[in-house]
């Protein structure tokens, strides 16, 4: 989703985001679920007839950016992931992004930081 809203030629978020396998309620839970952790701007939308909390986002935060270009590269990304799976089976976000900042310094030939 932040890839998506990070193409979007504008800057700003795309009206409508869709994605495959995943209802509308999924999708808007998770743009609020962007929103609340701070890589995207946008507000909650309080809807009476919506399965679950739902985000509008306006566009992404500088926070939002910096993961997107973490997670762009697929070799990076899918180095991430194995890791995860091999040592820890899930992780936090916050983890996540740790992880993500290690392989892309280690990668640059930078101290893990």
């Amino acid at each position: 989703m932040v890839l998506a809203i990070e193409d979007a030629p504008t800057g700003y978020a795309p009206d409508s985001l869709s994605f495959e396998g995943y209802t509308a309620a999924q999708v808007g839970y998770h743009k609020w679920l962007l929103i609340d952790a701070g890589l995207a701007n946008g507000e909650r939308l309080d809807i009476s007839d919506s399965e679950a909390p739902e985000g509008a986002i306006i566009n992404l935060t500088w926070a939002g950016h910096d993961f997107a270009e973490a997670v762009r590269n697929d070799t990076t990304w899918n180095k991430a992931m194995g890791t995860m799976k091999e040592k820890a089976g899930s992780i936090t976000f916050d983890i996540l992004k740790q992880l993500l900042s290690v392989i892309i310094r280690s990668a640059l030939g930078l101290p893990p930081g």
